[in-house]
């Protein structure tokens, strides 16, 4: 998709194709990482409004909580791609610090953005320090329970900020309480 120009990144693309937007001979396509012949027609239904799903997701919790977050100033945790960053931005955020334990994952675009501020290979579990106190602190995590990263993230807060955080059932529980697959 990529070499077609269909995608910016493979990281959007395969976020495409989770997403039901690819269509390969006019068919859904299964999964990413399959490969295809040339002489195949490749059709992207609709192209998602953020670098990846997780803005999606943001805005779906911003509308829900009746949040407007222009002028804010946030940090988010676990930015990978920047979903979050994305739609922060899209929404008047006027400065994100992109936070993740990763390196080179963060869309070039947003890289490039002079309002977000790339803080790579930093492990959120432990103090982080800022030239500023933000407004909004979002926390996306895989592979780690949130309740690792927050008290660190509180620190990061204004008095009156807001902790926006996304849980996911299989990295809170116990490895005992979670299913194979």
């Amino acid at each position: 998709m990529v070499e077609r120009r269909l995608a910016e990144s493979r990281a959007k693309a395969q976020a495409l194709i989770m997403a039901g937007e690819v269509l390969i001979d006019g068919r859904p396509a299964a999964k990413s990482g399959t490969l295809i012949s040339e002489d195949v027609e490749i059709t992207v239904k609709e192209s998602l409004p953020y670098v990846s799903r997780g803005g999606i997701k943001l805005a779906h919790a911003l509308d829900a909580f009746q949040m407007d977050v222009s002028g804010v100033v946030a940090a988010d945790i676990g930015a990978s791609t920047g979903g979050f960053t994305d739609c922060l931005l899209q929404r008047g955020a006027t400065k994100i610090y992109a936070i993740d334990v990763g390196y080179g994952q963060l869309d070039y675009r947003l890289r490039q953005d002079a309002r977000v501020v790339v803080m790579e290979r930093i492990n959120a579990r432990y103090p982080v320090s800022l030239p500023e106190k933000v407004d909004l602190a979002t926390i996306d995590l895989s592979f780690i329970s949130v309740t690792k990263v927050i008290p660190a993230t509180l620190e990061l807060l204004k008095d009156d900020g807001v902790l926006l955080v996304l849980i996911k059932p299989q990295f809170e529980a116990k490895r005992e309480e979670v299913g194979r697959g």
